[in-house]
């Protein structure tokens, strides 16, 4: 970590998957994601911490009913809503996560409290009785959407493998556009890195599945860089995807190499799933082999984003 001022860099993203349609469209998910960027990145010229500024960009994240995290999560099999997140501070190189928490707005926070617990992965039954401890208001993240997507699909004796999104004016699922969580990397003013990520699933699941966003697979962040997953959780679980990326980047390889080599493979092995990170430099890179990568980036001089990003490349980068 460098002890002069660096200029802070940011990269956040809403899924992955194969269509925006029901999300609103590009220009609706464009001016919720740079929302979130704007007021995050004012957040770090101001001198915020790379981990304050990434909860804070995930809290932004699960309030937007557009992206399955929080409110606007999947339902599950029984119809019950089960949330995962983890935060991952890159400086003390320190993981915290909630695995099926349930009846809570915002899990990161959940994970942001374990940062100084000497136990820091909780599950369902444990992230319950941290809620009452930390006296978290009890909160419904139902949508109407989700209702009645997950309706849908019962009548339909819960066929398909995930959740989509129904489109609010017809309940038409697109299967393959429920790949979602949602993630921020940050990198702050002294040259600190972190990354946090939170997901609602990928809905009709079997009940105790835990997805990739509350393990390193899915989230981690060290001196030298720091990357947020997205997708199939099993795919980015067979992957070690974010820790895989990191190890890379710390053994000397640069962060677009390692994007480029890990997609590479991910692709050959038929994964389906995307990333995003940051390096020590402010590099900035973004991966992925679904058709579409709800991502947005603010390098300090502009922001930009991948929602439009449909060639054949696996990966992308700004230095």
């Amino acid at each position: 970590m460098t002890t002069q001022k660096v200029q802070p860099k940011l990269i956040i993203h809403g899924g992955a998957g194969s269509s925006l349609k029901s999300k609103g469209g590009v220009e609706i998910v464009r001016k919720s994601l740079y929302k979130v960027l704007e007021e995050v990145y004012a957040l770090l010229l101001a001198g915020e911490s790379a981990s304050a500024a990434v909860v804070r960009g995930c809290h932004l994240l699960e309030d937007d009913p557009r992206f399955n995290a929080g409110t606007g999560s999947v339902l599950q099999s029984d119809g019950q809503i089960r949330m995962s997140a983890s935060l991952m501070d890159g400086i003390t190189q320190r993981f915290s996560g909630t695995i099926n928490v349930s009846r809570v707005q915002h899990p990161i926070a959940l994970a942001q409290s374990l940062q100084s617990s000497p136990d820091r992965v909780l599950s369902d039954y444990g992230s319950a009785e941290l809620v009452r401890e930390l006296q978290v208001p009890i909160y419904n993240p139902l949508t109407d959407i989700r209702l009645q997507e997950w309706m849908q699909e019962r009548d339909d004796n819960f066929n398909k493998e995930m959740a989509g999104v129904v489109a609010e004016k017809e309940l038409v699922t697109e299967s393959s556009a429920g790949r979602g969580t949602i993630g921020v990397v940050a990198l702050d003013s002294h040259g600190r890195l972190a990354a946090g990520t939170s997901t609602g699933g990928k809905g009709f699941e079997r009940i105790g599945r835990v997805s990739d966003s509350a393990m390193p697979a899915g989230n981690y962040a060290n001196g030298y860089a720091g990357i947020s997953c997205t997708g199939i959780g099993e795919d980015i679980i067979d992957e070690c995807l974010a820790a895989r990326i990191v190890v890379r980047v710390t053994d000397g390889m640069s962060l677009a190499a390692a994007f480029e080599r890990t997609f590479t493979e991910s692709r050959d092995r038929k994964r389906d799933l995307g990333a995003i990170g940051l390096d020590a430099m402010g590099v900035i890179a973004w991966g992925k082999t679904s058709e579409v990568l709800l991502a947005a980036y603010h390098t300090g001089e502009q922001m930009g984003d991948t929602l439009e990003w449909t060639g054949d490349e696996l990966t992308g980068f700004l230095c």
